[in-house]
């Protein structure tokens, strides 16, 4: 039996996952699907219902029937052939979309977790529904294009924007990134271009610090993150050097909604945050099924890839 790792050529995690797996003897094989056609190719047969066949690269050949276990964990986009036109390239990438990740998609394994559940839970205004139906707390939160629904809100009180997407954009070779911010007069004097797509804005929620929650399965892993400087506190991802860390175990009233929007969601691995109040309350701000867990694992010696290659061996939560 193999667990198949689908990840990007660069990934440290990965690496280490593929390391915790040969010292449980556990068969693996780690594929970019980034390299689809040039050093990826697939040969798959429906027989009674089943796909069989293999994916082969330069490396590796794996037999599909022998994947028991797939972590699904940040592999990139097919590259079609340069030498395409514009159109050819967007019709092969549909086909390989829909052919080998069809193929793949249908596998009767252990997901970590399946892109469709993924895909499910990536939208953050159904995360904060299904969050508040599994009985956690959410900030109030607005959805909009529309400048003066921006000012209304805000006036109601302390307001933050972010994305709803990722936080990153890459422009010209230079990677540009948005962190959490809090929204001030000069912000709401000047909505110009709010227009163009929509926003997020949410109630900035009194912090006394943070909380990243690892789910792998039934094992749950809480890390407090407290914020070192000014900057960190509105954003912690905006600066990771000014951050220190403890283990904290959450309420039992979270921990009970953490798994229902876990099992709500379909999956089996996810990153949550909460902001804790000087009162003492948890409140949810969004989980990422594919999020990092490596600098935690680091910062806290919880062993979380040894978790993590347990779950795959066995191939069962």
């Amino acid at each position: 039996m193999t667990v198949l790792i689908l990840a990007s050529d660069l990934d440290p995690s990965a690496d280490a996952m593929v390391t915790a797996l040969r010292e449980r003897d556990t068969a693996v094989c780690r594929v970019n699907t980034a390299w689809f056609p040039a050093q990826l190719s697939v040969s798959a047969g429906l027989r009674g219902g089943r796909w069989s066949g293999y994916l082969r690269t330069p490396a590796h050949c794996v037999e599909l029937e022998d994947v028991h276990a797939v972590w699904y964990r940040s592999p990139e986009a097919y590259q079609m052939p340069d030498e395409l036109s514009a159109p050819e390239r967007h019709h092969a990438f549909l086909e390989a979309k829909y052919g080998l990740g069809g193929v793949l998609s249908s596998l009767p394994a252990f997901w970590v977790n399946h892109p469709a559940r993924m895909a499910d839970a990536a939208y953050k205004p159904v995360q904060l529904v299904r969050a508040h139906e599994c009985g956690l707390a959410v900030p109030d939160t607005f959805i909009t294009n529309e400048a003066d629904s921006v000012r209304r809100f805000a006036a109601e009180g302390r307001t933050i924007t972010k994305l709803l997407g990722s936080n990153t954009i890459s422009e010209e070779g230079t990677r540009k990134l948005s962190w959490t911010r809090v929204l001030g007069e000069d912000d709401l004097g000047d909505l110009r271009g709010v227009e163009v797509t929509t926003h997020m804005v949410q109630r900035w929620v009194p912090k006394s610090f943070e909380v990243r929650v690892i789910v792998m399965g039934d094992h749950l892993t809480a890390a407090a993150i407290h914020a070192g400087n000014a900057t960190s506190y509105v954003d912690w991802r905006s600066d990771y050097d000014a951050l220190s860390y403890n283990l904290i175990d959450p309420p039992t009233e979270v921990t009970k909604g953490i798994h229902a929007l876990m099992l709500a969601f379909g999956l089996v691995y996810g990153a949550l945050d909460f902001v804790v109040t000087p009162a003492g309350e948890w409140v949810f701000l969004e989980i990422n099924p594919g999020g990092q867990y490596g600098w935690i694992e680091s910062h806290t010696s919880v062993p979380l890839t040894g978790v993590l290659a347990d779950l795959l061996t066995k191939g069962q939560p």
